[in-house]
């Protein structure tokens, strides 16, 4: 019998980002700002408080959503 518990095979190690990965999440990072930063503004305007994401920080969790699906496909 063996032992289906322990799947060793699924585990990935961490690797350092290559540097095609690293042009591509520039790439989409400075595409993203600009909407980004709309995005904010309008937020900020419709709460009325700074409390939100600001746009770097929404245009980098966009540019990391979006680049490893670039490469996975």
């Amino acid at each position: 019998m063996t032992d289906q518990t322990s799947d060793v095979h699924g585990i990935r190690a961490h690797r350092p980002p290559k540097a095609e990965f690293t042009v591509y999440f520039a790439i989409i990072f400075l595409a993203a700002l600009p909407l980004a930063a709309t995005a904010w503004l309008l937020a900020m305007v419709r709460q009325g408080t700074l409390n939100t994401k600001g746009p770097i920080a929404r245009a980098w969790s966009q540019a990391r959503i979006i680049t490893p699906m670039i490469f996975s496909a």
